[in-house]
């Protein structure tokens, strides 16, 4: 059902959901235009209304050609809404869910497109704070570029300052998305440029590997994971691919690239990635894989229960439990002793493709076929010195001696 915003535009369909609000595809004296009308509990908030009043001028003048441009900016009654510029296309996350992962040249061209309009935002003082797949939205009706890329345009500007305001998230509270938060938005320093270098590089290792670096498990411990673990080494990526990418990720802001300067290195290193396959590795466990090849394995339902419970709960008491991939999630702030705790220096190491899952039951199967493999070649090796040994004094008039020898099983 259609309605007005405002007197200038008209919602007609809603075209996707937010934890923020929802979008509308609507018509407005231009043209089509895209309304994201954010929730009416946000909507009541005065003192979010004038934040978003005073944001106008800075959001509005924020044009680029990898910017979804905001129009518009109206309040009128309930009604709190920003009119941008309509994309004809897909979302990164939807092309990610179908097709897992990305061809490094694809990827990085990709991302390179969102660093320029990162860039242009920077140099405007904008901080977008939350960048992730799902506000990466991919031009179907642009030219396509290196590796097939469609261009890529970042949208969603402004949002997450906005929902965060001092009466909503206080010096307790973390809003952002928990996979793509840099370390110092976890132990509560202000947001800056840098924390959407960090994102946007989480992003690119995700469409490499099909995964993020320091996701998985409880949101508790991918925030951990941010803070005390180093990432771990993608096997088949290029080396300076790779040095690029811990440098973005690194734990401290003063030593991750700019923003132009990542678009200008990534675009260096897109002739060396021309027709390389998208990487052939599997995402790894969240728990620790050694302490779990020595349990004994669990039964069929005690199995779905462990899944069951891998999915994200809320850190906040008495919330409703929340995807780690949710825009604006309400997080507690881990205390010192909660970042330190559990720690193991690298993060969890991807998988070969096809090497069995740690703590599956493929993995028990194969360590202890490992266990058994070892203890023959033991027994083996004891009955080969043993024969050595009464051959060798079968030949001689000295008594026989007697031989030890041990394995271990």
């Amino acid at each position: 059902m259609a309605r007005k915003i405002g007197s200038r535009y008209t919602a007609n369909q809603i075209l996707g959901r937010g934890s923020a609000g929802t979008v509308w595809l609507g018509e407005g004296p231009e043209g089509p235009v895209a309304i994201k009308l954010l929730r009416e509990d946000l909507a009541s908030d005065e003192e979010l209304v004038g934040r978003f009043v005073q944001e106008r001028t800075a959001l509005l003048g924020l044009e680029h050609p990898n910017v979804v441009s905001v129009r518009d900016l109206v309040v009128d009654g309930n009604d709190l809404a920003l009119v941008m510029d309509l994309v004809r296309g897909t979302d990164l996350r939807t092309r990610l869910e179908r097709e897992r992962r990305l061809a490094p040249e694809a990827a990085v061209a990709i991302v390179a497109d969102v660093a320029d309009g990162l860039a242009a935002a920077h140099a405007a003082g904008v901080v977008h704070r939350d960048v992730k797949p799902e506000n990466v939205l991919l031009d179907m009706q642009g030219p396509l570029g290196p590796g097939g890329s469609h261009p890529a345009l970042l949208t969603d500007f402004g949002v997450a300052k906005l929902i965060d305001s001092p009466k909503r998230t206080r010096a307790t509270k973390i809003i952002g998305t928990p996979d793509y938060l840099a370390p110092e938005i976890v132990e509560g320093l202000p947001p800056r440029a840098s924390v959407d270098i960090y994102a946007l590089a989480t992003v690119l290792y995700e469409l490499l590997a099909g995964f993020t670096p320091f996701g998985g498990g409880h949101p508790g411990a991918v925030l951990r994971r941010h803070v005390t673990e180093t990432v771990v080494p993608l096997p088949g990526i290029p080396e300076e691919l790779w040095q690029l990418l811990v440098q973005c990720l690194a734990k401290a802001p003063a030593s991750r690239l700019r923003a132009s300067e990542l678009a200008a290195r990534l675009r260096e290193q897109l002739p060396t990635l021309a027709g390389m396959p998208p990487l052939d590795v599997d995402e790894p466990d969240a728990e620790s894989s050694e302490e779990a090849a020595d349990e004994p394995a669990a039964a069929p339902a005690e199995e779905e229960q462990r899944v069951r419970r891998r999915g994200a709960v809320s850190l906040v008491p008495g919330a409703k439990p929340d995807s780690n991939r949710d825009t604006h999630t309400s997080m507690r702030v881990p205390g010192p002793d909660e970042l330190a705790g559990g720690a193991r220096g690298t993060a969890r190491a991807p998988r070969a493709s096809g090497a069995p899952r740690p703590g599956s039951a493929r993995h028990r199967v194969a360590a202890r076929r490992r266990r058994v493999t070892l203890a023959v070649a033991g027994v083996v090796v004891a009955a080969a010195v043993g024969v050595g040994a009464w051959l060798a004094s079968s030949g001689d008039d000295s008594p026989p001696q007697e031989t030890h020898s041990t394995s271990t099983p």
